[in-house]
Formats: C-alpha cells, sequence, structure tokens
C-alpha cells in the first residue's frame, strides 16, 4: 500500500494547530482551485471525534464526492481521518502534533490504495 508523509513547522502552539487541521471552513477555503464544499455531515466549524463530512470536489476534471469519519482522537496530540466511501479503495490520514521550541511540527501521515487496480496505479 503506498504511502507518504509531509512535515510542517507551525509558529503556533499545537492547540491551535490542532483545531485548524481540523476546520472544515479552513480546508474549504485553502482547496479553492479544487472547488472543495463540504455537502453532508459536518459542514462547517471543527471536525471531532466519530463525526464524519462528506466533500464534493474537482480533481483531474472529474467531480465526485469522498466521506471521511473521524476514527482516532486525542487532542491535542493525533487525530486520524479514514475515507468511508469515495473513489479510492482505502485511504487514511493520520495527523500528529508535536511541541517544538518554536511552535508545532506538524506531521501528516496518508496510505492508500488506487481504484480500479492497476489502472488507478498508473
Amino acid at each position: 500500500m503506498p504511502s507518504f508523509e509531509l512535515e510542517t513547522a507551525i509558529d503556533a502552539p499545537p492547540e491551535r494547530v490542532f483545531d485548524l487541521a481540523r476546520s472544515i471552513d479552513l480546508h474549504t477555503a485553502s482547496i479553492t482551485t479544487h472547488h472543495e464544499t463540504a455537502v453532508a455531515g459536518v459542514t462547517t466549524g471543527l471536525i471531532g471525534p466519530a463525526a464524519s463530512v462528506t466533500w464534493r470536489a474537482r480533481h483531474f476534471f472529474v467531480t465526485f464526492r469522498a466521506t471521511v469519519r473521524i476514527t482516532a482522537f486525542d487532542p491535542p496530540r493525533y487525530f486520524r481521518d479514514e475515507m468511508v466511501s469515495g473513489p479510492f479503495a482505502k485511504f487514511a490520514h493520520d495527523h500528529h502534533f508535536k511541541p517544538t521550541g518554536h511552535g508545532t511540527l506538524m506531521r501528516d501521515a496518508f496510505e492508500y490504495d488506487s481504484p480500479f487496480g492497476i489502472l488507478g496505479e498508473l
């Protein structure tokens, strides 16, 4: 299963970064090029434990819906969202927040399985 990680140093305390990472409104505002819109579940504010959101988005000239649910929640250190329906065979996103001397190190870890087997991997 493919995976990748991103690390971002942020000059803010972990509690603030944790809340911003689960903000539906911030996500919507930051991804305007793909026209992502929250259309069901938690559609504004902060998503929390066991909650879900359904996104409508356009990527690679295809419009689709994906529903993700928060499956682990340990504020302000960690949360996990997993796709429960959508275009991928599997998609999970782990959000880690570690305090540093200058703020927070945010680490995003992604695991996914492409749809359509080998054709999807291409």
